[in-house]
């Protein structure tokens, strides 16, 4: 059904594939509603159960993903909480329905709910302009900076770049730090005119309406929402994740194996993707939404706040799968497709995580199904299988397959263009200066300050506010170097490129996988 995750763009821009990243959902306008269907019957869920639970073994038997949780809900009931596979390849040790998994984008929605529970008590609006909240906050221009608003942050027009700040989070810097220097990045359209998924955007939106009831965005999300709905083992807190002993490990492919490669700590970006969370908590979470806000027989937020976050606010076009039109709410897809209109979100990380939830309101039928593996289309597969099997008796087609496919198009050829470019070194490659020649440090208002060294007769740059991140360099071309930013993608080999002064030493640097938004260029800052 509905399905978006991260950065939202009409290529793969090399960074989106560290972090949050969304299916393509381009295609041409809609006009028309969603097809009447028939709302599913009690016989019909309980009957696809035992096959989708099947299905969920396959999966995890044939090495598709290390562990699974799922839950679905149905007619305000759990009918279905049960956990696949192992949380961490290394010890083996098991998922269950109570297994805490990093949801990445699937964040989203969640942080919509907290929001529309503020709205709904009328401590702010999704129409609250920003400025009025939080004077400090700007973007790059005049005109949006006055009058964005909580609700344009959610829908992801406010004209920010997909990929704006994500650099920054990757480097350490924290979220007040990131939030300031958006000002610095040129929007990517004009105010409310196009659509461009932004982690960073919709975060400046939640801890705008938290700062409007006086609380931090960890502290709201855990009034509003974790308290009043039980889910004692939800959190926007990374600390809180790691502190769970029954917590699914991160994985990617290394080698056609899974491996736990990686830790990812995204408390920067908390409302867009920091949420931990598992199968148990998620289906008071889907029986809340299903609700209307209501939740065991009380309006536990108010019916048109969280309406809202189901309006359709921003067309993406044609779903990549089905076809049918999908448009985006507030922290939510919307796809009016097959089995009439549905509500959804996806998450991923690229060092191990992907997750999903779908609901269909007028069948009150939900679905939320969470891995500890990246890049994997498992979770769809399972989703739009489990409604074909509720609706039809049987899979209209091989999901699986299909989202697969779609997910090896994604990510595969932009890794093997990367390893093409500098996998092989040039038959006569010219000299390299001597390497004092680039040591120095170099430093722009955007990403801050980068160290570059020699150790051991090499280059290796310092990123970061602290100089943590430590990336070693190879020659590759003259003034050019290769370097493997991402753990888990170990093929992925970028540049760093230098540009020499007259002096005969490097006068500017740039690095490749800060370089998306033309701001990962550093000139030298003396010496």
């Amino acid at each position: 059904m509905t399905h978006s995750a991260g950065n939202s763009v009409k290529r793969v821009r090399l960074f989106s594939l560290r972090l949050l990243f969304a299916v393509l959902l381009i295609g041409v306008p809609f006009s028309g509603r969603a097809q009447t269907v028939e709302h599913p019957s009690r016989e019909r869920v309980m009957a696809a159960l035992p096959r989708l639970e099947e299905m969920a073994r396959q999966i995890v038997d044939k090495g598709d993903v290390p562990g699974l949780s799922i839950a679905i809900v149905y007619r305000d009931e759990v009918v279905f909480l049960k956990g696949f596979g192992v949380r961490d390849e290394r010890s083996g040790e098991p998922v269950d329905a109570d297994t805490v998994f990093q949801l990445a984008s699937l964040s989203k929605p969640l942080a919509s709910t907290v929001v529309a529970a503020i709205v709904g008590e009328a401590g702010t609006s999704w129409d609250a302009r920003i400025a009025d909240i939080d004077p400090g906050f700007q973007l790059h221009d005049a005109y949006p900076s006055g009058q964005v608003t909580v609700r344009d942050l959610f829908c992801h027009r406010s004209g920010l770049p997909g990929g704006a700040g994500n650099e920054l989070e990757e480097l350490g810097y924290d979220r007040g730090v990131i939030l300031h220097r958006l000002r610095q990045v040129e929007l990517a359209s004009s105010f409310r005119s196009a659509y461009s998924y932004s982690n960073f955007g919709l975060t400046a939106g939640a801890v705008a309406a938290a700062r409007a009831v006086g609380m931090s965005w960890e502290d709201a999300a855990e009034a509003k929402l974790y308290q009043p709905l039980g889910m004692v083992s939800t959190s926007s807190r990374h600390a809180d994740f790691l502190a769970r002993a029954n917590r699914a490990t991160l994985h990617a492919r290394h080698d056609g194996q899974w491996k736990a490669l990686a830790r990812r700590d995204p408390d920067a970006q908390s409302p867009a993707g920091g949420v931990s969370s598992n199968a148990r908590d998620l289906a008071q979470w889907m029986r809340l939404h299903l609700g209307k806000g209501k939740y065991n027989g009380k309006q536990l937020i108010d019916a048109d706040a969280i309406g809202q976050t189901h309006l359709p606010h921003m067309s993406l076009g044609r779903h990549p799968i089905t076809g049918s039109p999908v448009f985006y709410g507030l922290g939510w897809n919307l796809e009016y497709g097959r089995y009439g209109e549905a509500w959804g979100h996806a998450g991923a990380f690229s060092d191990g995580a992907r997750t999903l939830v779908s609901l269909l309101p007028d069948g009150q039928l939900g679905i939320a199904v969470l891995s500890n593996a990246f890049p994997t289309g498992a979770p769809e597969g399972l989703a739009d299988t489990f409604f074909d099997l509720v609706m039809k008796g049987e899979a209209t087609r091989d999901w699986n397959t299909d989202w697969g496919r779609l997910y090896d198009q994604l990510f595969g050829p932009a890794i093997e263009a990367a390893a093409r470019r500098y996998g092989t070194p040039p038959t006569s490659p010219r000299t390299a200066l001597p390497l004092s020649s680039y040591a120095g440090t170099y430093a722009n208002p955007y990403v801050g300050q980068a160290v570059v060294a020699e150790r051991e007769g090499a280059l290796e740059i310092r990123l970061g506010p602290d100089g943590s991140q430590i990336i070693p360099l190879s020659h590759f071309d003259r003034d050019l170097f290769t370097y493997r930013p991402f753990e888990e993608m170990p093929d992925m080999l970028l540049a760093i490129t230098f540009t020499i002064g007259q002096d005969g030493k490097a006068a500017q640097v740039e690095i490749e996988h800060l370089n998306d938004l033309g701001l990962g260029v550093l000139k030298r800052a003396g010496d």
